[in-house]
Parts: C-alpha cells; structure tokens; sequence
C-alpha cells in the first residue's frame, strides 16, 4: 500500500525492551525462566494442587513411586514411613522453603542495599569502620551465623527466618557499598557534580542503573543460599520441627530410611537441587542481559 511518508520511522527498542531481546536469545535462561514461572505457580496453587493433607497418615506405609512395580497411582511419589504421600508434602513444601527463601533474600537485600548505599556514598571514619566490620563479619559463613542466632533465638520457623535474614544483610551491604563507592570515584560522576548534581540525582540516574548488576547478582545469590541454610537448618532438626513438610526437615526425618526407602530422600533432594539450579540460571541470564545493555 502506498505511503504518504516518504522516510519510516525506525523503531528504536527501550531499555527493557533491549534487555528481553537480550534475555531472550538465551535458551538456557529462558529454560530457567519457564521452569522458574512454574515453581512459583505451585508455590502459589500449592494447597489447591496437594492431592492430600500432608499431614494425613494413611494405611499405605512406604509405598513405592507409581512407576515402580510395587507402586499405586493414588500416590504419584510414594508415600514415607507414615503413610503420608510425599507429593502432597513436596508441594505444600515449597510455601515453607522456596516462598519464605524470596521473601527473607527481598527483605534483606533491601534493608542491605538501602545501607550499602548510604555507606558508599559517604567518606571518612564512618564508611572506613563500616568497611572493616563487614569484612570481619563475612568471614563467617552465613549457615554458621544462621546456627549462632539460632543458638540466641530459639528454635522454630519464625527464629531461623528471622537468623538468616540478619545474616544476609552484610552480604548485600558489602557489595553494593563497595559498587556503590567505586562508581562514586569514576571521572563521570566528577563530572556531573562539577555541573551541579546534587547526591540524589546522581544515585538515580548514574549510579544504580551500573551497579544494577552487582544488586541482581547477589539477590541471586542470597536466595539460593536462603534455600540451602533453610533446607541444612531443617535437616538439623534447628528449623521446622516434624511433622512440617519443609524440604530439609522431610529430609532430616527420612535419612535413616535411605536403604530400605531410598524415594523418601532423594525426592526432596532433587526438589532442592533443582530448584537451586533454576535459580543460578535465571540469574545468570538476568547478568548477561543486563551486561549486553551495558556494554
């Protein structure tokens, strides 16, 4: 059809529009993603999807997954050493493991970037002590200090929650201050204060958008470590006490079942891998779009 315009606009993609492209064009990201969508899809549904109440005993004790000989389709995965079927409890799961892991990774990743920030942009005694005492603190490895809260705390889901989310909070600190302080010394940011930027302008406007890498590598990061410290706490018998259908404690309650009932721990094993994976993968695909857009 004939046109009035004698040149066509070109269409010049947006940001985010760039950064999908990006994403897109990696088949292992979009993989995760996909499989990311679904885990949080059962996350949410999971009371509606559970076939039974996890906590329900039926007469069916260690009952095979349904593809084995000796297995029954009314319980897809089997059923543990109390007749209870381990897909309702895998599903019903999730809320306790990979829903309170975002959860606790989102609260402390904004309560660290919000003071990694505010140290990064600051100079003297005060961002010098800052430096130093993170650095002491991330020495500890966060299931050491998860256990040392604990130790303080209690026991209980409230407790561990609570634990692993005050030792997250130095991770995101410590990165996004020293992100944070190393754009601050860059010629550009000299620039723009020598034009009369004050320090919110250029927080917003220069500074996040090139440390928005470092932020979504460590929320990557503090999630499946939020998963591994609620999983091993579980599995100590410090986290979700039985009969919860935590992942680590479904663990924790069927390891000595390993030989004679091999399904009831390496079901939730393989959850746990699995789910870890997706994660390091969408994370990994969000880095390199957003690098792409960078460069």
């Amino acid at each position: 059809m004939l046109s009035n315009n004698v040149y066509q606009e070109e269409h010049i993609p947006t940001q985010m529009e760039r950064f999908w492209l990006s994403y897109r064009a990696n088949s292992l990201a979009m993989f995760g993603f996909w499989c990311l969508l679904l885990i949080v899809i059962i996350t949410v549904t999971s009371p509606w999807l559970s076939p039974y109440d996890p906590q329900w005993q039926s007469d069916y004790l260690l009952m095979p997954p349904s593809w084995s000989s000796e297995g029954e389709v009314i319980f897809f995965l089997g059923t543990d050493d109390l007749g209870r079927d381990i897909l309702s409890r895998l599903l019903m799961g999730s809320q306790l493991t990979f829903g309170y892991a975002v959860i606790v990774a989102l609260l402390s990743g904004f309560v660290g970037c919000v003071i990694g920030i505010f140290a990064g942009m600051t100079k003297g005694l005060l961002s010098s002590t800052l430096n130093h005492l993170l650095d002491t603190i991330l020495s500890i490895p966060s299931l050491l200090l998860a256990i040392i809260f604990v130790a303080f705390l209690g026991f209980g889901e409230f407790n561990i929650l609570l634990a692993i989310w005050l030792a997250l909070i130095p991770r995101f600190v410590r990165a996004v201050y020293t992100a944070v302080h190393n754009e601050v010394e860059k010629d550009y940011i000299l620039a723009a204060r020598l034009d009369g930027a004050n320090n919110f302008y250029l927080l917003w406007n220069s500074i996040l958008p090139n440390i928005l890498v470092v932020m979504v590598a460590e929320m990557t990061l503090a999630i499946s470590i939020a998963i591994l410290d609620i999983t091993a706490l579980g599995f100590l018998g410090l986290g979700a006490q039985a009969p919860s259908p935590e992942w680590g404690a479904m663990l924790g309650d069927s390891v000595e079942l390993i030989y004679t009932a091999p399904w009831t721990v390496t079901l939730p094993g393989i959850v746990i891998t699995f789910t870890v994976i997706i994660i390091n993968l969408v994370g990994d695909g969000i880095q390199r779009a957003l690098n792409a857009g960078t460069e």
